[in-house]
Order: structure tokens, then C-alpha cells, then sequence
């Protein structure tokens, strides 16, 4: 087993390192350590961005089919939004989703605020009962 010590955020982290056999356990570097934390932190954004993006667990269905195509569909647009992110046409996944709620939220305000200023409140003296 070999120990590898790290420091994110002004923190320590330690990683310790198990493999089958002592010739791999000595020829396993702070190299091969970082090509492997490195990996392992593409696998986790992956699945941050397919939950948080793709929203790949919110789904009102029971059927197998029907989840089936959910999961499908969730693994499709993490992989446009990728290809978009490797074009350079987006910066990452994370803005595409701010944008878009921006721009929808902004078009709601501007068709529904003028239809509801009887919603205003209006100050009123105050009443003793």
C-alpha cells in the first residue's frame, strides 16, 4: 500500500493506494497517482453534470419502457452538451442551463407583469378592530 497526500483549498487530503502485486505497489508513482485522481475526477463531474444538467433522476414514469427512453434521452444531451463544450460554442453545460432558465423566466415577466398590477398591493390606513 502506498499513501499519497494531497492539498485542495487549504485542506489535506490523503489517498492511499492498493494494488495486487508489490512489483506494481513500488512502480506506482505520484505520476501514475495523478493520472488516476484525474480519471476518477472526470467520472465524477460526468455524473454531477448528467443529474444536475440532464436531470436524469426527475422522471414521472413507471413503465420500463418508458424510463428506459427517459435514461436514453437524459445520456443524449449530455452528450450534445458535450459536443458543444469541445466546439467551443459553450463554455460548459452549467451556463446552457442558466442561460436557458434566464431567458425563459425573463420572456414570462415580460407577458405576465402587465396583466397583473391588481395583484400590487396598495397601502391602506390601519384599522382598529
Amino acid at each position: 500500500m502506498k499513501l499519497f497526500r494531497t492539498k485542495l483549498k487549504d485542506q489535506l487530503r490523503h489517498y492511499i493506494s492498493a494494488l495486487p502485486n508489490d512489483e506494481q505497489t513500488k512502480s506506482f508513482g505520484s505520476r501514475d497517482f495523478t493520472e488516476q485522481h484525474d480519471r476518477h475526477w472526470q467520472i465524477e463531474q460526468y455524473h454531477r453534470a448528467i443529474k444536475q444538467v440532464c436531470n436524469i433522476e426527475r422522471f414521472q414514469v413507471r413503465s420500463k419502457g418508458a424510463i428506459k427512453n427517459h435514461l436514453f434521452a437524459a445520456i443524449c444531451g449530455f452528450v450534445q452538451l458535450q459536443k458543444l463544450s469541445f466546439a467551443e460554442v459553450i463554455s460548459n453545460c452549467y451556463s446552457v442551463q442558466r442561460n436557458l432558465f434566464k431567458d425563459i423566466m425573463a420572456s414570462f415577466i415580460e407577458t405576465f407583469m402587465p396583466n397583473i398590477s391588481h395583484l400590487n398591493p396598495e397601502f391602506q390606513p390601519v384599522v382598529n378592530a
